[in-house]
């Protein structure tokens, strides 16, 4: 078995080399604006004081850098994160796909161009986990980007709190959402990242999260008029794309930046996603 999964991995590998070999060769891909959707989703949020209404959140997911996303790709989406003049920004997880040390230095100096007024925040997906969790944070840390996998980050306006936790890989079985619960203050407005979107139906039960942010599907790549998101797989197969309710809870998915396994999108462009928060 284990001979099986490194003869996969270096297959994977391989491809990926090759294909990106053939992309840069024949396709000389440039950087345009116009292939990225910027999302705008409201949120209201019982309990979320004054100081932090309007609070603005900007996500981004599965960017899987050196597939069909570049690193020029990145540079330009990190300039369209800024352009939206963040409070906050989040990223969900799958930073890479098979490669890791041909696209890192090109990610951790995308990341650190990141410039939210206040903070960054990540967790990280299965990808990453493939890859080398410890080689992520790695980058995380460098980038000064706050790791809040099975972990909890407050912020704060005068006596007000915010607070943003963070579920690791639920498709690895790496999440422990016992210690965030633990660790997350009894009072106080609380979001919750979770890559996998699915993970709804478990964190909404705990009546603490008013949002969950997640990505992991690529909102299905393929989205057919009048069918919908017809690829759905583990962990993605409720909540796939957009926004949803889930008991109390708002759920949201990404629809993502990158791509996986086919390096292409159907009537399902890639995605940069600003939350603005309400207090109600």
């Amino acid at each position: 078995m284990k001979d099986d999964k490194l003869k996969y991995k270096r297959f994977r590998v391989k491809m990926q080399r090759s294909m990106t070999d053939w992309r840069n060769k024949y396709l000389k891909p440039e950087f345009n604006p116009d292939d990225f959707q910027v999302e705008h989703v409201e949120v209201d949020m019982p309990g979320l004081s004054r100081l932090f209404d309007d609070y603005r959140i900007v996500n981004i997911s599965d960017i899987h850098l050196g597939q069909w996303l570049t690193p020029k790709h990145l540079e330009g989406v990190v300039d369209m994160v800024n352009q939206q003049e963040p409070d906050m920004v989040a990223i969900t997880g799958d930073f890479v796909s098979y490669v890791f040390d041909d696209v890192a230095e090109d990610l951790e100096s995308s990341l650190k161009e990141l410039k939210p007024n206040e903070l960054s925040v990540a967790i990280l997906g299965n990808h990453d986990h493939w890859l080398g969790a410890d080689k992520i944070r790695k980058i995380l840390s460098d980038c000064d980007i706050v790791d809040v996998s099975n972990d909890v980050c407050t912020v704060k306006r005068e006596d007000a709190q915010l607070h943003i936790a963070g579920v690791d890989s639920v498709m690895l079985n790496k999440h422990r959402l016992d210690l965030v619960m633990e660790k997350l203050p009894d009072e106080g407005p609380a979001i919750l990242l979770a890559h996998e979107p699915d993970f709804a139906d478990i964190s909404s039960t705990t009546g603490r999260f008013s949002l969950q942010i997640s990505g992991h599907s690529h909102g299905g790549q393929f989205v057919i008029p009048g069918l919908g998101t017809i690829v759905r797989g583990p962990h993605f197969i409720k909540y796939p794309h957009g926004k949803y309710q889930v008991n109390d809870m708002v759920q949201y998915t990404s629809r993502g930046l990158g791509t996986n396994v086919f390096w292409f999108r159907i009537n399902c462009d890639p995605e940069i996603t600003v939350f603005t928060l309400k207090s109600t």
